[in-house]
């Protein structure tokens, strides 16, 4: 009888056990699916920018108007379900733009006196600024979930219900370096 009751309790223990690790296990997916989506809000906001840059040079140059439209109709939403490579895919098209946008600039120097221009070209660098907090947010918070599917002795619940390592948002190379958008 004291037997049956000790496995019982032990039983009872590992599900209580199972229940927990499975719940932080969702959580911890989830707030990596809501920093994701976080990143897809900002990324919209300078696509939406960068449309009214594109708008801007229409008025100066049909051809870098047409060039950023192509670069624009690109563009993918990142939400939740996305991938660190289709949000890194979408962060190398918005360089892409802002490359073809320093070039109008330097041909038309007046384009950058343009109160409408230095308004949306400030909009721009706060979404950067944004965009680059999520990245971090969303990075922290793989690390936090990366690191719970592969301890012990949640990795073993997490392997039961098939929960995958996701991947960190990469440095971009060429965005690091890429010059001050500010006139």
């Amino acid at each position: 009888m004291m037997t049956l009751l000790v496995i019982v309790a032990a039983v009872v223990l590992v599900g209580f056990w199972f229940v927990k690790v499975q719940r932080g296990l969702v959580a911890s997916d989830e707030n990596c699916s809501n920093a994701m989506s976080q990143i897809g809000v900002q990324q919209q906001s300078r696509w939406d920018a960068l449309t009214a840059l594109a708008e801007l040079t229409k008025s100066y140059s049909e051809h870098e108007y047409n060039a950023l439209k192509d670069i624009i109709a690109m563009r993918q939403g990142v939400n939740g379900n996305s991938t660190a490579k289709e949000a890194e895919e979408q962060e190398q098209l918005i360089a892409k733009a802002m490359r073809s946008i320093n070039v109008t600039v330097e041909r038309y120097p007046d384009l950058k006196a343009n109160e409408t221009y230095l308004k949306t070209m400030d909009s721009v660098n706060v979404y950067e600024n944004q965009v680059r907090t999520s990245r971090m947010v969303y990075n922290d918070s793989v690390t936090i979930y990366n690191r719970m599917i592969r301890q012990f002795p949640s990795s073993i619940a997490a392997s039961m219900l098939h929960f995958e390592k996701r991947d960190y948002l990469q440095e971009n190379k060429e965005t690091a370096s890429m010059p001050s958008m500010k006139i």
